[in-house]
């Protein structure tokens, strides 16, 4: 995100999501997931790469790590848990703890929000291939239907968010509604 000019901001590739105040379960829960997901990019408008890298609490936690923590989480629900896929999930969880907050791999904010994008993409594909009625299994939770997935993940989203805001206040004292 640096060039000769110096460092450049971020701008979210995303357009705000326009939610439906009525809308069949399926729609609005789709809706939601996605209204999250263009919002956690939102938080980084206008920010460096250093200024999303930056730790401005105790924890691990920086925009640039969520960006990366939710692509991970996008990737366990949807390839792991719904698509029941083997695949090695990004930065090198479970084996590497915190490897999605630690930020030392060298990958920049334009990759990592490329990388957040596609596992987004392909979360929406394996959705809209299944029912919310089909059950899946997590190792942790045993059984649950999809519902209770796309679920979680907005309750997911939602809490990131909240922690996105506080530390977007605390880099440059930027508040968003």
């Amino acid at each position: 995100m640096n060039d000769a000019s110096g460092p450049r901001a971020f701008a979210s590739p995303l357009k705000p999501v326009d939610l439906r105040t009525i809308a069949p379960e399926r729609e609005a829960l789709a809706g939601w997931l996605d209204y999250h997901r263009a919002e956690l990019l939102r938080k980084l408008d206008g920010l460096t790469e250093e200024q999303a890298a930056r730790r401005v609490v105790p924890s691990l936690t920086t925009l640039h790590g969520l960006v990366r923590h939710l692509t991970k989480v996008e990737f366990v629900w949807f390839m792991n848990v719904i698509k029941q896929s083997d695949e090695p999930v990004p930065f090198g969880w479970p084996k590497r703890r915190d490897g999605d907050f630690l930020l030392d791999d060298g990958a920049t904010l334009t990759e990592d929000v490329a990388r957040y994008l596609a596992a987004c993409a392909r979360s929406r594909e394996i959705f809209a291939g299944v029912s919310l009625d089909d059950v899946c299994t997590h190792h942790r939770f045993g059984d649950l239907d999809v519902r209770c997935i796309m679920m979680h993940m907005i309750r997911e989203y939602a809490q990131h968010n909240g922690h996105a805001d506080v530390i977007r206040e605390l880099i440059d004292g930027t508040t968003q509604s």
